[in-house]
C-alpha cells in the first residue's frame, strides 16, 4: 500500500505542474481550446492536437510525427487516446495468460499460424516478444520520447521507453525498451522479461538510395508450476495468502515473492536476437523544386528499384527443474529421472537463420510510388543444435524461395489492392507456399470503407513435431503438410464495425497431452463473426461494445468459446480546457468451454475433455485521465472475485486452464509521459 500513496501523491503533484505549464510541456498546443470548456474530445485530430502530432500555424509549438510498418505504404497516426487499457497492458483483453503477467498465453480469438517455412514452434510466450513486422519506422520534426511505468499488486512493474528523433530530414533512428517483471501470487510463478529494439531509417541526398536496420532482441524467463495440486485449495480459509498453496513443479518451503528475483530455477529461459538490414537503390526521373534562395528539395520518381535484405536471427530455447518431481516426470513425461525423488531436468537447443534476399521493383505510375510489381527470391540457410544427454548434435538445413507481389493504393486513396505469394522451390519445407490476396474500397466518410480477403497457405508442420527436436519425446515426424484457407471481410464506418471470417485447417498438428503429438484426420472448419460500436448514452456517458462469435466441431482440436464479450462504460470529457477523463466500469466475458491446458516443457497448449471453464465475467473499474502530454491511469482488476465466505477477500478465483488459477483483485496504477525536446 505504502507504494501507491508514495506513487498518488507523485502522480497529484506532476498534475500540478502539468495544470502550470513548464517548459517542456509549452511546446504542445492546448487541448479543447478551440471547443472551449466541456466538450468531450473524441475526435482523432482533436485528440492529435492535444499532443501536438500535427502541424498548427505556430511551428514552434506542434510537432509532427507518423511512422509506417515494414513493407507496408499506409502511413500512421500516434493515437493518444486512454480510453483502452490495451494500450498499456502487455496482454491484449482478447488474450487469456495463465494467471501472472508474464506467464504463457494463447489467444481467445483463434489465429492459425498462417507462416509457411521454418518454425522453431514455440509461441506461448509471443505476445510479449518484440517482432520485425511489429517495428515501427517513423518520422518526426522533433525529438520524441515516450516513458511508461505501471506498477501492480504483488510487486510487478512493467516499465516501457520509446525515444526516436530525425537528426536530419532523411534520417530517423531511435529505440524501443520494455521490462516486464511479476512475481506472481502462487510459488514459482515469477516471470521476468526483457525486450529492446534499436531502428533507423536513412535515404540518400538524391533520394536514390535508401536504408532500413533493425536491431532487437528479447530475454523470457518464466517460472512454471504446473498449476495448483488441489483446486479445493483456494477455498481454503488458510491459504488466502496463495503461496501457501501446493503447486505441481517447484514447490518451495517458506517461498516470499521478490520482485528483484529474476532467476528461474523450474520453467522457460528463452532468447533471441535479430539483425535486419535493408538497402535499396532506385532508377527513375529526377526532378528538384526551389523552397527558397539557399535551398533546393530534390524529388525523385523510382521506376525500377533493386533490393537486397540481410536478415539473421538466433533463438535459444531452454526448459530446466533444478529440483524435478521424478513421480510427475513419470506421469506427465514417461521420462524417468536418475534419482528416486528430486534430480536435475533440463531440455535445451538453439536455432540460427541466416537470410539473403534480392528482389526487383517496377513502378508503373511514375508518381505513385505506391503501386508496384515484386519479384524476388530468398535463401535460407539454417543450423540447429540439440542438446542431447551425452552430446549436442548439430544439423544444416536451407531453403530456397521465389516470391512476387502486386501492390497498388491509387493516388485518390479510394482502392487498395494486394496480390502476394511464396513458394518455398527448395530445401527443408520444400513445397510450402503462401498466396494472399486483399481488396479495400473506401465509400464516403459516412460509410468508410469495406474490405476483402483471401489467403491460402501450405506448410510443414513447426519443428516441434520432428522427432529430431529436443522437445520432441518418442513421437515419430509428422511430415504432412498443413493447409489452411482463411477468407473474409470487414467493414469500418462511424456506425459499427462488422466482419467474418472463415478458416478451413486441413491436417493440423497438435499435442494431444503433454507430449504425446498428433495431426487431424478431418478439416477443421471455424467461422467467426465480429462486430464493435461506440454508443453514446448521454453526453458524457459512452458505451463501447465488442463481440465475438466463433462456432467449429465440438470435437476439433481447436478449442474456443462460442461468444466473446468486452463491454466498457465511461463516463468522458474534457475539463478545465486540459484534463482529459475517462472513468468506469469494464467487463470480459466468453462462455463456458473447453479450455486449453498447458505442458510446461514443451511450452505448448493442448485441447483437453476434463474440465469446462466456467467463469464468471471479469469485472474491472477504471480512472484514467490525462493533462497535456501527461496520462495516468489507476484500475482494480478481478473485482469479480469477491468472497465473504469465510470472511471478506477476493479468493473466488477464474480459471485461465486447468488448475491455472488467475488473480484475486489486482491494483493497477501507471503513468506515461511524452516529451518533445
Amino acid at each position: 500500500m505504502k507504494y501507491f500513496i508514495t506513487l498518488l501523491f507523485t502522480v497529484f503533484v506532476v498534475a500540478v505542474c502539468s495544470a502550470q505549464e513548464p517548459d517542456i510541456l509549452r511546446q504542445l498546443p492546448k487541448a479543447g481550446r478551440s471547443g472551449g470548456q466541456n466538450k468531450t474530445d473524441t475526435s482523432k485530430s482533436a485528440r492529435d492536437n492535444a499532443l501536438g502530432f500535427e502541424h498548427r500555424d505556430d511551428k514552434k509549438d506542434s510537432i509532427s510525427i507518423s511512422y509506417k510498418y515494414l513493407d507496408s505504404v499506409r502511413i500512421n497516426r500516434l493515437d493518444s487516446s486512454i480510453n483502452d487499457f490495451d494500450k498499456y497492458f502487455s496482454v491484449p483483453s482478447s488474450w487469456q495468460y495463465l494467471g501472472n503477467n508474464g506467464a504463457a498465453a494463447y489467444p481467445l480469438i483463434y489465429t492459425p499460424n498462417l507462416k509457411p517455412g521454418w518454425d522453431a514452434g514455440f509461441h506461448a510466450f509471443d505476445v510479449y516478444r518484440y517482432k520485425l513486422e511489429d517495428t515501427k519506422f517513423y518520422k518526426t520534426t522533433k525529438p520524441f520520447t515516450q516513458l511508461s511505468y505501471q506498477l501492480a499488486s504483488g510487486k510487478e512493474q512493467m516499465i516501457k521507453a520509446l525515444h526516436t528523433q530525425n537528426p536530419r530530414q532523411n534520417w530517423n533512428f531511435g529505440f524501443d525498451y520494455r521490462l516486464i517483471s511479476a512475481p506472481g501470487f502462487f510459488i514459482t510463478q515469477n516471470t521476468n522479461h526483457k525486450s529492446y529494439r534499436l531502428f533507423s531509417t536513412y535515404q540518400g541526398k538524391r533520394k536514390r538510395y535508401a536504408a532500413y536496420f533493425v536491431l532487437m532482441g528479447n530475454t523470457i524467463k518464466n517460472s512454471e508450476n504446473g498449476g495448483i495440486t488441489n483446486d479445493s485449495s483456494l477455498a481454503d480459509p488458510n491459504k488466502k495468502k496463495r503461496y501457501a498453496i501446493d503447486v505441481n513443479l517447484g514447490n518451495a518451503l517458506n517461498y516470499t515473492p521478490n520482485p528483484f528475483n529474476a532467476s528461474v530455477s523450474t520453467g522457460n529461459i528463452d532468447k533471441d536476437l535479430t539483425f535486419f538490414l535493408r538497402q535499396t537503390y532506385d532508377i527513375g526521373k529526377k526532378d528538384s523544386v526551389a523552397v527558397n534562395d539557399s535551398t533546393t528539395e530534390y524529388l525523385f520518381y523510382p521506376k525500377l528499384r533493386a533490393q537486397y535484405t540481410f536478415t539473421y536471427s538466433h533463438y535459444n530455447y531452454l526448459f530446466q527443474d533444478l529440483s524435478a518431481d521424478t513421480l510427475i516426470y513419470k506421469t506427465w513425461y514417461d521420462t524417468v529421472l536418475k534419482t528416486q525423488l528430486l534430480d536435475t531436468f533440463s531440455v535445451h537447443e538453439k536455432w540460427s537463420v541466416i537470410s539473403n534476399d534480392f528482389s526487383l521493383l517496377q513502378f508503373p505510375d511514375t508518381k505513385n510510388s505506391a503501386q508496384f510489381l515484386l519479384a524476388g527470391a530468398r535463401i535460407e540457410n539454417i543450423r540447429a543444435q540439440f542438446y542431447r544427454a551425452t552430446a549436442i548434435e548439430s544439423k544444416n538445413y536451407y531453403n530456397i524461395i521465389l516470391h512476387g507481389e502486386y501492390r497498388n493504393k491509387t493516388r485518390n486513396k479510394l482502392w487498395d489492392v494486394l496480390l502476394k505469394g511464396e513458394f518455398y522451390l527448395n530445401g527443408l519445407n520444400s513445397g510450402d507456399y503462401k498466396a494472399n490476396a486483399s481488396i479495400d474500397r473506401y465509400l464516403n466518410k459516412k460509410l468508410g470503407d469495406v474490405r476483402l480477403f483471401f489467403t491460402n497457405v501450405n506448410r510443414s508442420p513447426s519443428f516441434i513435431y520432428n522427432s529430431l527436436s529436443a522437445f520432441n519425446f518418442k513421437n515419430a515426424t509428422i511430415s504432412k503438410k498443413e493447409n489452411i484457407i482463411s477468407f473474409g471481410a470487414e467493414a469500418h464506418n462511424q456506425f459499427v464495425n462488422l466482419g467474418f471470417k472463415n478458416h478451413l485447417i486441413t491436417n493440423l498438428a497438435y499435442f494431444s497431452d503433454y507430449y504425446h503429438t498428433a495431426q487431424s484426420t478431418k478439416v477443421i472448419n471455424l467461422l467467426q463473426l465480429f462486430a464493435s460500436k461506440k454508443i453514446k448514452l448521454t453526453k458524457k456517458i459512452n458505451w463501447y461494445a465488442e463481440a465475438v462469435v466463433q462456432q467449429t466441431d465440438g470435437s476439433a482440436p481447436v478449442k474456443v468459446p462460442l461468444v466473446f464479450t468486452r463491454n466498457r462504460l465511461a463516463f468522458e470529457g474534457v475539463y478545465y480546457k486540459n484534463l482529459n477523463l475517462s472513468t468506469g466500469l469494464e467487463v470480459r466475458y466468453y462462455t463456458p468451454y473447453e479450455g486449453y491446458n498447458y505442458s510446461p516443457v514443451m511450452g505448448q497448449f493442448m485441447p483437453q475433455d476434463t474440465m469446462k471453464l466456467k467463469n464468471l465475467p471479469d469485472i474491472s473499474a477504471f480512472f484514467d485521465f490525462r493533462i497535456k502530454s501527461f496520462t495516468a491511469y489507476i484500475r482494480a482488476e478481478n473485482l469479480n472475485t469477491v468472497s465473504v465466505a469465510d470472511g471478506f477477500g477476493f479468493t473466488n478465483n477464474n480459471f485461465a486452464a486447468p488448475h491455472y488459477p488467475t488473480q484475486g483483485l489486482m491494483i493497477r496504477f501507471g503513468i506515461q509521459w511524452n516529451f518533445i525536446n
